[in-house]
């Protein structure tokens, strides 16, 4: 049970923030060139994923099992620590935060900008740039639920289901808000889907490897909370580190 929760938070939450940033692209598109070949563009692009989840789902499944959990907790790693460093180094004000405000004014700004013709009913910019955006964020979503789902029986449903879940939650906002969801903690969100994602890699990856968890399923909260220690201090002393060479540097003297 602690596992299955788990992973249903992690892949709706992990769903969740790409769908947000997926949601802005096709909003500004929609509300500066027109809806229907945005939405077009990201109805395709979502019949791509679901073929994706569908033909690899299997073939990974198809591993033995051992190498199977190393294959799923490598993968998973990978996502989990490239999200977190990500997270702490914004986290720490090493690199900006993300502003989907910024991006959505962004996006609407080169929607204008575009030069491209409709042809007939279609417009091919549109279209273009929702299915991209929708693609592209939408793939690591597709990784996700494959390794999850691949990793245990009935996974894929489990993990399949979190992310519907997460589409409807973010859809219904966008469609009432008719706006960037700017409020949502975005960034405190990746910060838990890195440490989330991590943790799974850490579990599977050592279980492949062949070693046994004291408690099994209940070494889960053990080993996010040991990752949430080390970040957080990783936060403090990236932080320190950048106020104190703000603080040396010499000021810029101008004759």
């Amino acid at each position: 049970m602690t596992r299955d929760a788990f992973l249903f938070l992690s892949a709706f939450l992990a769903s969740g923030v790409e769908m947000v940033e997926a949601l802005t692209i096709v909003l500004a598109v929609g509300v500066t060139r027109g809806w229907r070949s945005t939405l077009t563009g990201a109805g395709a692009a979502a019949l791509v994923l679901a073929i994706v989840v569908a033909v690899l789902g299997p073939a990974v499944s198809a591993l033995p099992f051992d190498v199977l959990r190393i294959v799923v907790g490598g993968l998973l790693l990978v996502f989990g620590l490239q999200w977190l460093r990500k997270a702490i180094l914004r986290a720490s004000g090493a690199i900006a935060r993300h502003d989907e405000t910024a991006a959505y004014a962004k996006e609407r700004e080169e929607a204008e900008r575009a030069a491209g013709e409709r042809r007939g009913a279609m417009d091919w910019y549109a279209f273009t740039v929702a299915f991209k955006g929708v693609f592209l964020e939408g793939l690591e979503v597709a990784f996700i639920v494959i390794t999850f789902g691949a990793a245990r029986e009935g996974g894929v449903a489990l993990a399949a289901a979190a992310a519907g879940a997460a589409f409807v939650v973010v859809a219904v906002a966008g469609a009432v808000a008719r706006a960037p969801l700017a409020r949502v903690p975005e960034n405190t969100l990746k910060f838990a889907v890195g440490l989330l994602l991590t943790t799974f890699g850490v579990f599977w990856g050592a279980e492949g490897a062949g070693a046994t968890w004291p408690g099994d399923d209940a070494a889960l909260p053990a080993i996010l909370a040991l990752l949430t220690a080390v970040s957080l201090l990783a936060v403090r002393v990236l932080g320190r580190d950048r106020v104190r060479r703000l603080s040396v540097e010499p000021l810029e003297v101008r004759p």
